[in-house]
């Protein structure tokens, strides 16, 4: 018979029956008698736990408690990367499949993989186990009343919903809708400062969100900023899609744009406007700029920003996966009933591709650890959602994002006018975010390669919400230039310049470079003084529709 100093410890019959008569006399606390028998396990699983124990991702933030360091949950962790490695792996290894096939395995695989995760299961997760025991299960009880809410909403919920009031305190910039069509609301913001540059600002947020992602609290708004720095800032409020709107396409968002600048133009009087399109809204804008150019009226624009755009898609990202005829075809069947798109299931889609932090997180967070929600107006903004009209949605996924026709001069017609992106002669200021997973830098990048115009382009930390909303004041993040006319983006970063902090005052320089007349800000510069009347106080009523 072996001696038992040769047994590894964790086949050692003796370790077991420590184990057992440990746990045992710990009985009578549920909390003493859970730790007693890890401990005990413990003992016996350190030499298999400590073999492997260089190999684990420490960057992980899923198994960053120190609960996870323990033997039997560090060997979890341990046996979940791996398996994670190895299907990865092989998946990438595959043969005779094309590498947009094998991308969109990955993604899928990958979304597997972190649905799979010990952390999200309480028999698994070493953290809830403890919570639920300290609590004596009324954690557990917790989560499941969020879970339960959840199920009845339809939506994960990531903020505390209760913390946050439309024009009290987010999107609370004073201001008034000036204008209104049955498919968006025009927001004239009250002027700051006595004298206000001449040439106004319309911004066109995407309206597969709702508008105040930059009009958040006071700190973090752009709006505010601009309107600060002096400059008269109109904003669109798109409208929600319901069944009054399931014949509209993407000729009117374009026909809104150009309503908006030339409402804008003969209210105050002016010969061209600044604009900004943030997101789809910048894809529309550059159609917008093209069509304007086609028909002798480019000089209605001074300047374009665009926030995180593209017009080429052939680099588009993750978003690819989604765009299939299998999807499409189930998204056709989803909308048909009432003519578009309920918002919450596109709000899944963006939430899988962050699926660690936006999906998985919240169920640990809320679920297991039954937490309360934060008071996070950025996760308020992300989780009110807007619908989408479904015939617009089907055509920018076939039209735009499958078969890239945007970027195929005279393939696509809007408003009865083909559209060329090399008409566009308009200075161009360009951010992208570096980080960014739904309009990836590279993608934003190639809006240079079609317009002919000035173009500066700007890379910001962070990615398609933080690096855009980035104000001054906190002093996070950075951004790069390159005034050497780089024709890649890597060339770019090679040469680039790294500035700390926001990018926001380099646009304003930019932006004043193109004209920095000032007037006085009155009559028409203040909303419902002027040709425009105020029809209600911002931030409105349709963004508040539901």
């Amino acid at each position: 018979m072996a001696d038992s100093s040769e047994i590894p410890p964790f086949m050692d019959p003796t370790q077991f029956m420590k184990l057992f008569e440990q746990n045992a006399k710990a009985t009578t606390d549920p909390l003493k008698a859970y730790r007693a028998a890890l401990d005990a396990w413990g003992t016996v699983l350190e030499p298999l736990a400590k073999a492997g124990r260089d190999k684990v991702d420490t960057t992980d933030r899923r198994f960053a408690a120190p609960q996870w360091e323990h033997p039997v949950f560090d060997l979890v962790r341990q046996s979940y990367q791996v398996m994670s490695e190895h299907m990865l792996a092989a998946a990438d290894q595959l043969d005779g499949l094309p590498e947009h096939d094998k991308a969109k395995m990955g993604f899928a695989l990958r979304s597997i993989i972190e649905a799979m995760s010990p952390a999200n299961s309480p028999f698994t997760n070493p953290v809830a186990l403890e919570r639920a025991l300290e609590s004596k299960g009324a954690s557990l009880m917790s989560g499941m009343q969020h879970l339960m809410q959840d199920m009845q909403r339809g939506q994960l919920t990531h903020t505390d919903s209760s913390a946050f009031t439309l024009g009290e305190n987010i999107a609370a910039t004073p201001g008034k809708v000036v204008h209104q069509t049955p498919l968006y609301q025009l927001i004239q913001y009250d002027p700051t400062t006595e004298n206000v540059l001449e040439t106004p600002l319309i911004i066109f947020p995407p309206w597969i969100n709702r508008f105040y992602i930059l009009d958040l609290t006071t700190e973090k708004s752009f709006i505010k900023y601009c309107v600060d720095q002096g400059i008269t800032v109109f904003v669109v409020s798109w409208k929600s899609a319901d069944a009054s709107m399931k014949d509209v396409i993407w000729d009117d968002y374009i026909a809104a744009q150009i309503d908006a600048i030339d409402t804008v133009r003969s209210a105050l009087d002016v010969p061209d406007v600044h604009t900004i399109g943030y997101c789809v809204a910048g894809t529309t804008l550059a159609a917008t700029l093209a069509i304007l150019a086609a028909t002798d009226a480019a000089d209605k624009v001074r300047s374009a920003t665009f926030f995180t755009a593209q017009v080429d898609f052939s680099t588009g990202g993750e978003l690819l996966h989604f765009i299939d005829d299998q999807q499409i075809a189930m998204m056709e069947a989803l909308s048909a009933p009432q003519g578009y798109l309920d918002g919450r299931f596109l709000a899944l889609t963006f939430n899988m591709l962050r699926g660690k932090d936006l999906i998985w997180s919240t169920v640990v967070k809320n679920y297991l650890l039954g937490e309360d929600y934060p008071a996070f107006d950025l996760l308020h903004w992300n989780g009110d959602v807007t619908n989408l009209p479904a015939k617009w949605h089907r055509n920018y996924l076939v039209d735009l994002y499958r078969d890239n026709r945007l970027v195929k001069p005279n393939d696509l017609s809007a408003l009865g006018t083909p559209i060329d992106l090399r008409r566009v002669k308009t200075p161009t200021y360009i951010q992208a975010g570096r980080e960014d997973h739904i309009a990836p830098a590279q993608s934003v990048w190639k809006l240079q390669d079609h317009f002919t115009g000035p173009t500066k382009f700007v890379l910001a930390g962070s990615g398609h919400i933080a690096g855009v909303v980035n104000p001054p004041a906190q002093i996070k993040y950075q951004y790069w230039t390159n005034e050497a006319a780089p024709t890649s983006l890597e060339a770019f970063i090679e040469g680039a310049t790294e500035t700390k902090g926001s990018w926001w005052p380099d646009w304003l320089v930019w932006l004043t470079d193109k004209g920095d007349a000032r007037v006085p800000a009155t009559g028409p510069r203040q909303p419902g003084q002027g040709a425009l009347k105020a029809l209600e106080s911002a931030p409105g009523s349709y963004v508040k529709a539901r």
